[in-house]
Order: structure tokens, then C-alpha cells, then sequence
């Protein structure tokens, strides 16, 4: 198992001052961003005409691999919703949004073959997220969305299988699966296709009340891809805001909260063990979405937090 930092939190600073920071910390690898409004580190435009050898070789001068593409802003649009929430993507018809968000999507799978990157992570996508409830739509309309969701996605997933690529959903608010029972759910709907399964973000479990322990034990050959990132009920604002609280990430008054590894609720010696014990051997990628640690300071502390719990090869004595 390695120790990888995402770099969408970064996105402002060049990819080689990232890419130096990265290394400097001792991360192994990165997850890049490609998606809509957060790729000015990768353009896939420029991977597919010719600079992929280009950027590989920028990425392996600082001693790093790319662990997973990132396109979680043009994956929703597929799944949607299709209303005003997802004009601040792109404006346009549900089936405008539809058409772009498959296209980017596609396009994703060929620019991480391109890069000799085995998967990418990102969001399905969810036309109603209330639908989970069962008034006053009903739950048929909820068991349709997953028919919905294969339906749109298997086009895309078929260009993944042509270049031996996965997708790793990342279960979320607002996403047709969320939870186990959910995650569960959409494997039987696309007939457990070995092109789709799962990148495990704790924190997105926790608050959502799931204990990602369990989904490891339950869904652990389908987990491709995982995020390290922590995450905190806090119990003295849960009565007032609930744990599904929205608005501004640095309310003071939020039930829930990201928090920098380490400094949330997660069992990580639980985790990291759940994970050995269903053969995950890929990447755990530092995710910082901490309100009130900042990026550089949070990403230090996530990887000397992480450092001594990752399994070391047995040694000849």
C-alpha cells in the first residue's frame, strides 16, 4: 500500500511546484483532477493529441506515479440532476448535459490509457437524490434510477473495457449509491460488470452514518480506489443542524465536518486492516478538505499521521 496525494486542492499552484511539494513530503503518487473547472494540472484535450510521454515524464522526474484520474464533476452530469444545480457546470437541456458529460467521460478513459493509469474515480451522478425517501415520489422511482443510471453509463463503461480501464464510483450525498445497501444495489444493476466498482472515501460513509469498515468487508474486491480523508460528527451541533447539514464548510455551527486524517472519527488502524485483509494494495490518497487546517500544514500532518500504520514487506532476518 502507498501514501498519494490528490491535487485538486492545489489546483491554483503550478503541477510541478505540486509535484515537488509532493515528493518533498515523501507521497508516493497522485491523483490528478481532469474534470470540468478543476484540470489545470492535466489537460485531456493535450494527453490525447500527443503529451501524454510528456506529461509521465514530469510526473516521474519527482519520483511519483499517477495513482487515478479524477472526474467527478463530469460524471454527475451523466446520472444528474439535469436542473439549475448542475448549471454551474454547463447550462444547457438535460440531454445537452447528458451528451457533454458522456463525451468528457470517454474521453477520460482514453487519456488514462494514454497515461498507463488503470482507473479513474468520479461520481455517477443522481437525477432526484430525494427519491431515497419515499414520499411523495415513491420508491419505484428510486429502483428506476438505477436502471437509469446503466442505461447512460454502460456506453461510457464499454469505452473503459476497450482500454482496460476502471471507473471507481465514489459514494456520496446526492449520488445513486451512497451507502452499502445502495453500492450494493447498482453492482446488481450493471450485473456486477468488472469495469465499475468503488473509490472508498470514509469521511463520505461517516456522514452519511455508514461505517466504511463494514463496506471494505462487504464490497472489498470491488474497491479500486481509496481516498484518505477523515471526517467528524460533532456532537455539540447535531441537535441544531443535523448531520447532513449544508451550507458553508467553516460554519462554526455544522453537525458534520471534514477533518485532515487523524484528526476525525475514522479508525484508521481498523480501516487499514479491513483493507489489508480484502488484498487492496493500491493507494491511499490524501484528500484535504479540512475547513480549518490549511492545505500544506493538513497534508503534512495526514502523511506523518499515515506513515508508520502502512504495512511494511516481511524482511529476511
Amino acid at each position: 500500500m502507498k501514501i498519494g496525494l490528490f491535487t485538486w486542492p492545489f489546483n491554483d499552484k503550478p503541477l510541478e511546484d505540486v509535484l515537488k511539494f509532493a515528493s518533498s513530503l515523501g507521497y508516493e503518487a497522485v491523483e490528478i483532477a481532469v474534470d470540468t473547472g478543476r484540470s489545470n494540472h492535466l489537460n485531456i484535450d493535450k494527453i490525447l493529441s500527443g503529451g501524454a510521454t510528456e506529461f509521465k515524464s514530469k510526473v516521474k522526474k519527482y519520483g511519483l506515479e499517477i495513482s487515478a484520474l479524477s472526474s467527478h464533476i463530469d460524471g454527475q452530469l451523466i446520472g444528474g440532476p439535469h436542473t439549475t444545480d448542475t448549471d454551474t457546470i454547463i447550462k444547457g437541456t438535460p440531454e445537452e448535459k447528458i451528451k457533454y458529460g458522456t463525451e468528457r467521460m470517454k474521453k477520460t478513459a482514453e487519456a488514462a490509457a494514454a497515461l498507463d493509469i488503470d482507473v479513474v474515480n468520479g461520481f455517477v451522478g443522481c437525477e432526484n437524490f430525494s427519491r431515497w425517501f419515499m414520499w411523495p415520489g415513491g420508491v419505484e422511482l428510486w429502483e428506476k434510477g438505477y436502471t437509469t443510471i446503466v442505461e447512460r453509463w454502460n456506453p461510457v463503461l464499454d469505452v473503459f473495457e476497450r482500454h482496460g480501464i476502471k471507473f471507481a464510483h465514489e459514494p456520496f450525498p446526492q449520488q445513486q449509491a451512497f451507502s452499502i445497501e445502495t453500492a450494493e444495489a447498482l453492482l446488481k444493476a450493471f450485473n456486477m460488470r468488472k469495469e465499475f466498482g468503488f473509490n472508498l472515501d470514509p469521511a463520505n460513509l461517516l456522514w452519511c452514518l455508514v461505517d466504511p469498515v463494514i463496506f471494505v468487508k462487504k464490497l472489498g474486491s470491488c474497491i479500486y480506489s481509496v481516498h484518505a480523508k477523515d471526517g467528524e460528527l460533532v456532537k455539540e451541533n447535531l441537535d441544531y443542524s443535523g448531520s447532513a447539514a449544508t451550507g458553508d464548510w467553516t460554519r462554526f455551527d455544522r453537525g458534520f465536518r471534514f477533518r485532515v486524517v487523524g484528526w476525525g472519527q475514522i479508525d484508521w488502524r481498523r480501516l487499514i486492516t479491513a483493507l489489508i485483509m480484502v488484498k487492496y494494495d493500491h493507494v491511499l490518497s490524501v484528500e484535504h478538505e479540512d475547513p480549518w487546517l490549511n492545505r500544506t500544514d493538513g497534508c503534512r500532518k495526514a502523511i506523518n499521521f499515515l506513515k508508520p500504520l502502512i504495512p511494511e514487506p516481511d524482511a529476511a532476518i
